[in-house]
């Protein structure tokens, strides 16, 4: 295996000719994503590194899994009679969601902004994509769980798939037309994982719901400051 060549000589030229090319119609996107982002990658230090960002966003995915995996192992903790998760965790499951996200769409606003976007840069980031789609689905299974309340695990098997599906087949079809169109799906159903899970704050007390409100507010003022500025 250690002397099998996985990419040919004529594959490693193609990466000087290579450029990134992808196609964003979502209207959540140009109008309020996007933006957003724009105004993000702003405060970003230019030392930082892009593929930083992509690996720390990814971290942050990987660390909603693992406090789910402690208090939800089983996928049981959403039942009638069951210990729940504790809300401090579905907050952080949804902060920690909303700044993977906002790490995965600076990451190449970084890169062009440096000048520092190369073919490694988006294969690193859009293999961790890859994985988070496991994370993804998984971390979203414990808001409904399992049980006579929930639903069957052979449905998040199926889940898993269409997910799965729906990255192989937009990357298939990039591979043959050289653009990325992004399916719609995405920055939708990222903004309904967080959402879902910061909606579990019903069950936090008033003071603790009011310093939460505070800080949107805060980040809200921020971004108006610097997409003004």
């Amino acid at each position: 295996m250690a002397l099998y060549h996985y990419v040919t000589q004529e594959q490693l030229s193609g990466f000087d000719k290579y450029k990134y090319s992808a196609v964003d119609s979502n209207p959540l996107s140009i109008y309020v994503m996007h933006p957003f982002w724009n105004s993000v990658v702003k405060i970003l230090p230019t030392w930082l590194a892009p593929n930083l960002i992509t690996f720390t966003g990814f971290m942050f995915l990987v660390l909603t899994f693992t406090l789910l995996s402690f208090f939800d192992f089983d996928f049981y903790a959403s039942g009638e009679g069951r210990t729940h998760v504790p809300s401090w965790v579905w907050i952080a499951a949804g902060l920690f969601n909303f700044l993977a996200y906002t790490l995965d769409g600076v990451d190449g606003k970084q890169a062009r902004r440096t000048n520092s976007s190369t073919p490694l840069g988006e294969l690193f980031d859009h293999g961790l994509d890859s994985w988070a789609c496991v994370f993804f689905v998984a971390t979203a299974y414990s808001v409904f769980g399992r049980g006579e309340t929930g639903v069957s695990v052979v449905t998040l098997y199926y889940l898993l798939w269409v997910v799965l599906f729906s990255f192989i087949l937009s990357h298939w079809e990039k591979y043959n037309t050289g653009i990325l169109f992004l399916p719609w799906g995405y920055d939708i159903s990222q903004v309904v994982i967080y959402c879902n899970e910061l909606w579990f704050l019903q069950n936090i007390k008033i003071k603790h719901k009011l310093c939460v409100c505070v800080c949107v507010c805060v980040c809200i003022y921020i971004y108006i400051y610097y997409i003004k500025y």
